[in-house]
């Protein structure tokens, strides 16, 4: 199998629009055909509000600290450390320090390419 050089892409974060979500956090993000790649700086005191979607998140924590809170129990994740979400498992995140994250999802996250992704807006 042989990769085309035309399917490959080279993405520079600081040419990505940061989009703020609210007053606490900014979002850039790219999508590929299966993929979806974020990242999120938040503030502390930032909320992630409780949701659920249809897609596997891989959440890296690059710097500080989340708080997830699952429906039976809260997992706080720091710096070098990954959490690891199924599909449709409800969670919402607080930000325990100023943080900087790369979340991973599969499949695209289509909500947000098409801007329905009204959970911030609760």
């Amino acid at each position: 199998m042989t990769l085309s050089t035309a399917t490959v892409v080279h993405h520079r974060w600081s040419d990505i629009p940061s989009e703020p979500i609210n007053d606490s956090i900014v979002r850039q993000f790219i999508t590929g055909e299966r993929v979806t790649v974020a990242r999120f700086e938040m503030r502390r005191g930032g909320i992630v509000p409780r949701h659920a979607h249809e897609n596997e998140q891989v959440s890296y924590i690059l710097a500080g600290a989340l708080n997830f809170r699952f429906d039976d129990r809260d997992i706080l994740v720091r710096g070098g450390e990954v959490m690891q979400i199924p599909p449709n498992v409800p969670h919402a995140a607080e930000a325990i320090e100023d943080t900087l994250a790369i979340d991973v999802f599969t499949p695209v996250r289509q909500d947000w390419v098409d801007r329905t992704d009204t959970y911030f807006q609760r």
